[in-house]
């Protein structure tokens, strides 16, 4: 019966394996199993890690042989962490030798949608943080130049001091005025930058999942996991 049910994970799974969008691959190692819940606590730390949501569904497999795989459902995350049920737990066990320790492949196709969105996030994003940044860029060349304004007005001013007093001090006020809210603009667009580059942050989307594994001096026994 077991045999019947390895060669049925491998049929399926193998129609599958063509279809896999790369996005949605990624690898974690097993750091521990709950057999009578049927839970696995998977340690992986890839970059689009955060893209992975409670529910979303996903399949693994030994890289030894990446046509058996299992399949199971995020039931909860952190940051390092992910814990899985495997609803046929006892034919993976066998199927991919789940064990503490045991590295293996993951793919999620709600991994690989999340990314999409993400992507077209960070697009409009973008889009916004130039808007932004042309008008902090502006804002600042007109900070630049208050300096040389109140000097032409003190030069202009400058003979008819006494009798034009009040009209220059009010033409400094209306420059002081509009200085202020222009540095008033500039700080506002200041910090919602800074709030969209936090955000660009936040959201990155990695190109790759799979980062090279560096455990050895030879640079040909590195590979990616």
């Amino acid at each position: 019966m077991r045999y019947i049910c390895l060669l049925v994970l491998i049929f399926n799974f193998s129609l599958l394996w063509a279809s896999d969008d790369p996005m949605g691959i990624f690898s974690g190692r097993v750091s521990k199993v709950n057999e009578p819940g049927a839970l696995v606590r998977i340690k992986s730390t890839f970059p689009n890690l955060k893209y992975i949501n409670k529910r979303d569904k996903l399949s693994f497999w030994d890289d030894i042989n990446p046509l058996i795989r299992c399949n199971g459902y995020v039931l909860g995350k952190s940051n390092e962490y992910l814990l899985v049920r495997v609803p046929d737990y006892k034919t993976c066990i066998v199927a991919v030798h789940l064990g503490e320790g045991k590295y293996l492949k993951f793919f999620s196709q709600d991994l690989a949608n999340n990314l999409i969105m993400g992507k077209e996030l960070v697009s409009i994003l973008m889009k916004k943080r130039l808007a932004l940044n042309g008008k902090l860029i502006r804002t600042q060349r007109e900070l630049d130049n208050y300096m040389e304004k109140v000097a032409a007005v003190n030069d202009r001013f400058k003979v008819l001091r006494e009798k034009l007093e009040a009209e220059w001090r009010e033409e400094l006020s209306v420059i002081e005025d509009d200085r202020l809210v222009t540095y008033r603009n500039f700080n506002d667009t200041t910090m919602r930058l800074e709030e969209i580059d936090h955000k660009l942050e936040k959201y990155k989307v990695s190109d790759e999942n799979l980062v090279y594994d560096r455990w050895a001096l030879d640079p040909r026994l590195h590979y990616k996991k």
